[in-house]
C-alpha cells in the first residue's frame, strides 16, 4: 500500500557530545536539571548578549559531511529564522539558509543501505548547523489535551545538526532503515548520543499521488517513523478514495494513540523571513581543517562490517546487527578480547540478549551497563565447557539481568549444573519410556515424535540432562524395542 508514497526526511541531531551549547558557555549536559537554570543571557539572546560560535560544534558537522559524502561550504554563514513560538526567546533561532545570502555548511551527499538484499542511495540535500529551541512540556496530558504549558529553556542554544535528504525513500521501512544507518554512523562519529531522550528526532514529509505533500513533526526513533508513515500514508489514501484533498499541511505523530493530528497549514519558506544573522559574521572554513578532520575520521560502519567479517568470520547478517548499535558491537569485541568463543558470543547477543532486553523492557544501553562483558566470556565458557547446556544458559541470562550475579554464581545456587551421568540419565529415560507408552509407539512409528520424549527427560531433569546423551540414549532403547 506505501509503495507509491515520496518520502524525504529532516533529521535534527543534537550535538550533545559537545561540553557546552553552540553559541554560549552553557553546559550542553541540560537533562535532569532545575528547569530554566542551565541558561544564560546569550542563549535566552538577551539584549546586548553576542553568540560565538563553537569550534567544536563545527568540526563534528564537517565529519557527518564527510561520512555522508558531502561537499563542503568553504564558508560558513549563520540566518535568522523568524517565527513566534514560545520556545524561542528571541522569536527567532540562529540557523542556516539554502538561499539567496545563504548557504548550508554541507550538501550534494549520499548515504547508501541494505533493503532487502539490494544496495540502495539515498541522496542529502544539505546539513545545516543550527541552535535547538527549548523544550515544551504539557503537564496535563497532551499537546492536544493538556490544559496549561510550561516551557523550559534549559535546551534552548544546544548545537543541532539538520540533515535533510532528497524524496528518494518510497516505504516506512526504507525510512525507518535509512535513521537506523544514519544513528549508527552518528554514534561512531561520537557525535550524538542518541539514546538519550530528544537527541533524533525526524520530521517526515510525504505524499501519495493526488495528495499534497504533509510534513509529521518531532518522532522520536526509528519505529516511531516507520509507524508515523505508515499511519499517514493509509490516512491519505483513505481520504482520496472518499474524494477529501489532501492539504498540504503539518501533522503531529502522537505516539500514545499511533496516529498523525493535525497541528497547523504548512509555513512557506518565506513565512520564516530569513536574513544572515548581523552579530555573526561568514566564518572562512580552511580547506586544511577538512584535510585534517578527514584524516582522524573513526572506523564507519561499513568499514567495521567487513571487518567483522574477515577478523572474526561472521555472517554479514551478524555483523550488520552488531555494528547498527555501536555499543553492542564495542561489547561485543570487549568480550570476545577477553577470549570469548566468537561464534558462540555472537549467538547469545543477538539471538538472546537482544531478545531479554525486550522482554524485560530495558533499554540496551542499561542492559550493557548491567551485564559485565567477563559475565558473558564466562557464560560462553560454562557452554563450551559443557557445565551447561544451551536450554540451561536460556535460563541463567534472564537471572543475570534481573540478580546481576556471575553466571557461575546463578549456576551454583539454582542447582543448574549439566547433568552428564549416563546411569542416571539411562533410570530418567526408563522412566519416561514407562509414563508415556503411546509417545513410545509414535515414536517408533516416526522418528520424529521422539522429540516428545527427549522433553519430557529434559523436564524431569529440569533440564539439566546433556540433551546430545538424552536423544543416543532414548534412540538406542527404540532401536531395542523395534529389534524385538
Amino acid at each position: 500500500m506505501s509503495e507509491e508514497a515520496i518520502i524525504g526526511l529532516e533529521v535534527h541531531v543534537q550535538l550533545n557530545t559537545l561540553r557546552t551549547k553552540l553559541f554560549c558557555s552553557c553546559p550542553s549536559d541540560y537533562r535532569g536539571k532545575p528547569p530554566n537554570t542551565n541558561v544564560c543571557p546569550v542563549c535566552l539572546g538577551l539584549p546586548g548578549a553576542l553568540p560565538v560560535v563553537n569550534k567544536e560544534a563545527v568540526i563534528k558537522a564537517i565529519k557527518v559531511a564527510l561520512a555522508l559524502n558531502c561537499k563542503i561550504s568553504n564558508v560558513l554563514i549563520f540566518s535568522r529564522k523568524h517565527y513566534f513560538y514560545p520556545d524561542m526567546t528571541k522569536n527567532y533561532q540562529i540557523s542556516q539558509y539554502e538561499g539567496v545570502g545563504g548557504i548550508p555548511i554541507a550538501y550534494s551527499g549520499f548515504l547508501t543501505m541494505e533493503v532487502e538484499g539490494r544496495q540502495k542511495r539515498v541522496r542529502i540535500r544539505r546539513i545545516n548547523i543550527e541552535e535547538d529551541p527549548g523544550r515544551i512540556v504539557y503537564p496535563t496530558g497532551s499537546l492536544l489535551t493538556s490544559t496549561y504549558t510550561l516551557i523550559d529553556y534549559n535546551r534552548a542554544g544546544i548545537g543541532l545538526l539538520e540533515i535533510v535528504t532528497e524524496p528518494d525513500l518510497r516505504t516506512p521501512k526504507e525510512a525507518r532503515l535509512f535513521i537506523e544507518k544514519l544513528k549508527s554512523i552518528l554514534e561512531h562519529l561520537d557525535v550524538c548520543n542518541c539514546d538519550l531522550e530528544g537527541a533524533l528526532r525526524v520530521d517526515a514529509n510525504v505524499s501519495i499521488p493526488g495528495g499534497s505533500r504533509v510534513e509529521i513533526k518531532n518522532i522520536g526513533s526509528p519505529k516511531e517513523v516507520e509507524r508515523a508513515l505508515a499511519y499517514e500514508i493509509l490516512r491519505q489514501k483513505h481520504a482520496l478514495m472518499r474524494g477529501e484533498i489532501v492539504r498540504r499541511e503539518t501533522r503531529h505523530w502522537d505516539s500514545v494513540r499511533k496516529v498523525t493530528v493535525s497541528m497547523r497549514v504548512k509555513e512557506f519558506e518565506e513565512d520564516y523571513r530569513y536574513f544572515p544573522d548581523p552579530d555573526l559574521p561568514p566564518i572562512p572554513i580552511p580547506k586544511d581543517l577538512i584535510e585534517k578532520v578527514n584524516a582522524e575520521m573513526p572506523e564507519l560502519p561499513d568499514e567495521r562490517i567487513e571487518r567483522f567479517v574477515s577478523e572474526y568470520g561472521l555472517t554479514r547478517y551478524e555483523a550488520r546487527v552488531l555494528v547498527m548499535n555501536k555499543k553492542l558491537a564495542d561489547y561485543f569485541e570487549d568480550v570476545v578480547r577477553l577470549g570469548a568463543n566468537v561464534k558462540k558470543t555472537v549467538s547469545i547477543l543477538i539471538n538472546d540478549f537482544i531478545r531479554y532486553v525486550n522482554e524485560l523492557n530495558l533499554s540496551l544501553s542499561d542492559a550493557l551497563r548491567v551485564i559485565k562483558p567477563v559475565y558473558i566470556k564466562e557464560l560462553v565458557d560454562l557452554l563450551n565447557e559443557g557445565v551447561i547446556s544451551t536450554k540451561i544458559m536460556k535460563k541463567v541470562l534472564p537471572e543475570m539481568f534481573k540478580s546481576r550475579k556471575s553466571p557461575k554464581d546463578i549456576v551454583k545456587e539454582l542447582g543448574l549444573i549439566k547433568i552428564s551421568d549416563v546411569g542416571f540419565i539411562k533410570r530418567v529415560v526408563d522412566e519416561v519410556f514407562n509414563e508415556y507408552p503411546k509417545a513410545v509407539q509414535d515414536a517408533l512409528i516416526n522418528r520424529r515424535a521422539i522429540e516428545f520424549l527427549v522433553g519430557q527427560v529434559m523436564k524431569k531433569t529440569r533440564g539439566r540432562a546433556d540433551p546430545l546423551i538424552t536423544r543416543r540414549l532414548i534412540e538406542e532403547k527404540l532401536s531395542k524395542l523395534e529389534g524385538s
